[in-house]
């Protein structure tokens, strides 16, 4: 008690200009701390940002699954591929026996990187001081693509070095780099599906809830609600209009895409509409839920930026690989929706695929667009009783 005596005593002492000064400070720190999400943003934001730029945010490409065929199996093919293993770039995954199944294998999507060693490779070096060696990768990431080759060559370079260093035999390797998909290393290839996946989020999930937050916040909302229309009438017709206006950003960039940068759609369009509709949808039932949850449209506008935003760009694996990052981010990433709608307009536009290379990813977003509208319509119902 005598503390704060004190203390209101020296505020009357100080000029009026001061002490209204000071009673502002206090009012707008009043303001802050009362409001449990705008704290949560503003201490969260900076340990988020932190963490994606000290650990997510990396050139380097490591942990890449690594398929080899090798027709020859003598000592030069299996220290190059000893090589290779030991080191954190690359990660022996699977051995191929036919060369047919190179290619199935980059289908499947787990496989960064191929090596493909010519026959008779030891004896041709033995012999002609030439041997062939095949680096196939996948060309959907140009960056990526090019850094993957470039690792495998350096250490192909080090062996060569060492045979050379301790047998003194004059040879050379010949690599032969081989981009599927995307051999002209077209940058727009790997831009346009992330851009595609975080434009359909910006506008349906973060313009929803600020539209609805906003209704809230102007005390607008409580009008429309004694109004003859049932409330999950009103909830959906503020989603609509957002619903159509990314029909059209579709549509839009999928005609600048193929006629103006020249990606492809080498799959099939009807399955590409479909599971961008999904995406849609899975979307706006993210913007429901967040405007279901908050009444600010700065505090909507904050959580669909860092809960949506930041790690569609860092984490989705449309600016920097997943597999580099550390295992709880990588968790992360499996339950972001735009990964897996990603992965699947990859699949579709560049790779070519069908059906059966996106049955996994309609599953997951089909399964999350249920779950989030179950939530979002359960939450909005409960506050507009």
């Amino acid at each position: 008690m005598k503390f704060f005596s004190a203390s209101q005593e020296k505020l009357r002492e100080m000029p009026i200009d001061m002490r209204q000064f000071l009673i502002f400070i206090k009012k707008e720190f009043y303001h802050i701390t009362r409001d449990k999400w705008t704290m949560a943003v503003l201490l969260l934001l900076p340990i988020l940002m932190l963490l994606l730029f000290g650990y997510a945010i990396t050139t380097e490409v490591k942990n890449t699954r690594l398929a080899v065929y090798d027709p020859s199996h003598d000592k030069a093919t299996e220290a190059i591929i000893n090589k290779l293993q030991a080191n954190d770039y690359f990660i022996l995954s699977q051995i191929l026996t036919e060369p047919n199944e190179i290619e199935k294998v980059f289908q499947e999507g787990d496989i960064g990187l191929v090596i493909v060693f010519g026959e008779r490779f030891y004896e041709n070096i033995m012999h002609t001081g030439e041997a062939q060696i095949q680096l196939i990768t996948d060309g959907t990431d140009p960056n990526t693509a090019t850094t993957l080759t470039n690792y495998a060559m350096n250490i192909i370079s080090s062996y060569r070095l060492e045979i050379l260093t301790t047998n003194n035999i004059p040879f050379q390797i010949v690599p032969n780099i081989k981009l599927l998909y995307n051999p002209q290393m077209k940058g727009a290839f790997n831009f346009v599906p992330g851009v595609m996946g975080m434009i359909l989020m910006l506008i349906c999930a973060m313009m929803t809830s600020i539209s609805i937050a906003r209704e809230k916040e102007m005390g607008t909302m409580e009008i429309l609600l004694v109004s003859p229309m049932k409330p999950i009438f009103i909830i959906l017709s503020k989603a609509v209009p957002y619903f159509v206006i990314s029909i059209v950003n579709l549509t839009t960039i999928l005609l600048i895409s193929v006629f103006i940068m020249g990606v492809p759609i080498a799959g099939s369009f009807f399955w590409l509409i479909t599971l961008s509709l999904i995406y849609i949808f899975l979307s706006l039932a993210l913007g429901l839920l967040i405007s279901a949850i908050v009444d600010s449209q700065l505090i909507a506008l904050l959580i669909s930026g860092m809960a949506l935003m930041i790690p569609i760009i860092f984490l989705s694996g449309m600016m920097f690989p997943v597999e580099n990052m550390p295992i709880g981010l990588r968790i992360i990433s499996e339950i972001l929706p735009a990964k897996w709608y990603i992965v699947a307009v990859k699949n579709l536009m560049i790779k070519g695929l069908g059906f059966s290379s996106i049955i996994n990813e309609l599953l997951m977003l089909s399964g999350m667009t249920i779950f989030f509208l179950a939530i979002s319509l359960k939450k909005f119902k409960i506050r507009l009783e």
